[in-house]
C-alpha cells in the first residue's frame, strides 16, 4: 500500500465527538491514518476546508465511542495534530455543572483546570529529556476570548471563565466527591481536559476547551447525572456547536500568534545537551528541533 503523504499546513485542529466534522459547508474532505512515536491516535484524522481554512478533526473517543477516558492516547493525538501543522486546537467537551447558575445546555469557556486524574501520562518529556513548561494559565487566553465573542454573536448562554475539574472516570462522581468539588469552588466537571491541555502546551499549540454542559453531576437531589441525560443534552446542542465552530474558524486569524503558547518550550528544557537521550530526542524532534539540534 502506498504511504500517504501528510500535509503540514493544517493550522486549526478540533478534538471532539465523532459527528463534529459533519458540518455543512466542509469541502475537500480527506482522511489520514497516522502513526506516531507514541502509538496511534484515537482514530483517523479527517481534514477538510471550512470557511476558507483547512481544519483537522479528530474524534477523541474514536468513531463509535469505543475508547474510555483513561485509555485515550492523548500523546499520539496531540503529536499527530502537531505533525499536520496544527497551531490552534479547539476541544469540544461534554461536562457536568457544579453550580446552580450553570445550566444543562449552557456553554462554558473555562480558564482553569484542576487535575484529579490518576493513571494518565501527562507529558512528552520522559526517558532522558526533561522539560518544565509553565502551566499557570492552562488555556490560551486569545483563543478563549475569540470563542466567547463568537458565543455572544450567536446568543448562546455562555459562561466565560471557571475551573474544570478533570476526574479519571469512566464512572461519574460519588455524591461525596461532587459535594467536595462544589465546596472547593469548581465550576464544571469532566474527564478529558487532562492530559490534553498539558500536552498541547508542551507542543506549543494554542488550546481552549468549549465545555457543553449536559447535567448537574450528582450533587443536585433528583437531578443526578445519567448517561441518557448526557447524550440527550449533547445531541440537543449539536447544531449550536457546529454554528459556533464555523464562526470561530471564520474569525480565527491563523497568520499570527501573539501569545506565550507559541514558544512555551523556549526556556523549559532543563536537560543539558550532552545528557539528552538520543532516541528520545528523535521522538521529540518535532517539538524541540527549533531549540536544540543533535
Amino acid at each position: 500500500m502506498k504511504k500517504q503523504k501528510l500535509p503540514n499546513d493544517i493550522k486549526i485542529g478540533i478534538i471532539g465527538g465523532s459527528g463534529v466534522y459533519n458540518i455543512e459547508g466542509i469541502k475537500d474532505i480527506k482522511e489520514y491514518k497516522i502513526n506516531t512515536p507514541f502509538g496511534k491516535p484515537s482514530d483517523n484524522i479527517i481534514v477538510g476546508e471550512l470557511e476558507g481554512k483547512k481544519v483537522a478533526f479528530l474524534p477523541r473517543h474514536g468513531r463509535g465511542h469505543f475508547i474510555s477516558p483513561t485509555e485515550i492516547n492523548a500523546r499520539a493525538n496531540i503529536y499527530a495534530l502537531k505533525l499536520l501543522g496544527v497551531e490552534f486546537l479547539l476541544s469540544i467537551s461534554a461536562c457536568g455543572s457544579l453550580k446552580e447558575e450553570i445550566k444543562p445546555r449552557d456553554f462554558v469557556i473555562p480558564d482553569q483546570i484542576y487535575d484529579r486524574t490518576k493513571f494518565r501520562i501527562p507529558t512528552f518529556f520522559r526517558d532522558g529529556l526533561v522539560s518544565h513548561v509553565s502551566f499557570a494559565e492552562p488555556y490560551c487566553e486569545n483563543l478563549r476570548k475569540l470563542i466567547y465573542e463568537c458565543c455572544k454573536k450567536l446568543n448562546l448562554n455562555t459562561h466565560f471563565g471557571g475551573t474544570y475539574v478533570c476526574i479519571e472516570g469512566p464512572q461519574f462522581s460519588t455524591k461525596a466527591e461532587s459535594k467536595v468539588y462544589r465546596q472547593l469552588g469548581f465550576d464544571i466537571i469532566g474527564m478529558t481536559a487532562i492530559p490534553e491541555a498539558k500536552l498541547a502546551r508542551e507542543a506549543e499549540i494554542c488550546y481552549a476547551t468549549i465545555g457543553i454542559v449536559t447535567d448537574y453531576d450528582v450533587w443536585k437531589e433528583g437531578n443526578e447525572v445519567t448517561a441518557d441525560e448526557v447524550l440527550r443534552n449533547l445531541n440537543l446542542n449539536v447544531e449550536n456547536s457546529k454554528k459556533l465552530l464555523k464562526l470561530v474558524i471564520k474569525n480565527l486569524d491563523i497568520t499570527k500568534r501573539d501569545c506565550s503558547c507559541k514558544d512555551a518550550l523556549k526556556y523549559a528544557i532543563f536537560t543539558q545537551k550532552e545528557k539528552i537521550n538520543k532516541k528520545t530526542y528523535q521522538k521529540l524532534k518535532l517539538l524541540i528541533g527549533k531549540y536544540i539540534s543533535l
